[in-house]
This record gives structure tokens, sequence and C-alpha cells, in this order.
């Protein structure tokens, strides 16, 4: 995982309609990545409807709010559809930014231990600098957390 001051490292990934999305595109706001395990899972859906639901605190705060997982742009533009997400997803189907945010780790579920992503976000700031980190972010109250964080 990367740490608060750290630069963070720039992207140039897909969004659901096949558009290049650069971090760096966004120098001069403030943006959430959030990297979650999987498009339709229980605990993402809660996740992205969370997002959705608080997104006009971020528009209001002029911040940006990006997720990313492996899944395709297909699987993104359905996600999109069928919960109405005003917000940016990218598909990272070779793991770039995945990686270089530390996000792809060993995982244990049931005693079975696999690599996948580990539900993470990032605020980064107007200069491209990582400003808060939410490693194990939960669900239910990642996008609320964010928004008081902001609000400070």
């Amino acid at each position: 995982m990367l740490e608060v001051n750290v630069k963070a490292p720039d992207f140039s990934l897909k969004d659901k309609d096949g558009n290049n999305v650069r971090l760096s595109d966004f120098l001069g706001k403030k943006v959430v990545v959030y990297f979650y395990p999987k498009d339709n899972t229980p605990g993402c859906t809660r996740q992205a409807c969370a997002f959705r639901d608080n997104f006009d605190g971020f528009k209001e705060k002029d911040v940006v709010v990006i997720g990313i997982s492996k899944d395709s742009e297909k699987s993104h533009q359905n996600f999109v559809a069928k919960y109405e997400l005003p917000f940016i997803l990218l598909s990272d189907p070779d793991l770039e930014a995945i990686q270089a945010y530390g996000v792809w780790q060993e995982k244990k579920l049931y005693g079975k231990v696999s690599m996948g992503v580990v539900r993470s976000t990032y605020i980064i700031d107007e200069k491209g600098m990582i400003e808060k980190v939410y490693a194990k972010a939960k669900p239910d109250t990642n996008a609320s957390e964010i928004l008081e964080f902001l609000n400070e």
C-alpha cells in the first residue's frame, strides 16, 4: 500500500465506453480513487451505491470519484446502467494501477489463499499527492467517511 505524502502513480485506463482516462487529467482537483474486487458482488455493489448516494456531496466539493477494478469495460457498462452510477469506473485487467497502488494482495477466504484486490481508497490532492489512505475500506461507510474527512 502507498502512504500519505507520496506522489500518486499516474495511470491510463479505459472507462466503460473505451475512453482513456489518466489520473493526471485531473491535476488541480481532488480525486478519490477507490479499488474494489468485482462488479455486481454484494460488498462492491453496496460500496458503489454508497458513492452514488453521496455523489452530490463530492460534486459540491468539486471532487472527482473514480472506481477501479479488473472487470471489463462491458462489465462496467452493465454495472453503471444497473445501479445508475454517476462517477467514473475504470477497467484494469492488466493490474497496472492495482499493482502500482499496492492493492493486489494475498487474501484468505474460508481457509483458501489467493491473490486479489483488497478494497482500498486513496484521496489524492490537487497536486497529485496522496492525502489520505483507507486500507481495507468498509463498503457501507467508505463514502461517508471520505466526505467527513473532506469537510474537516
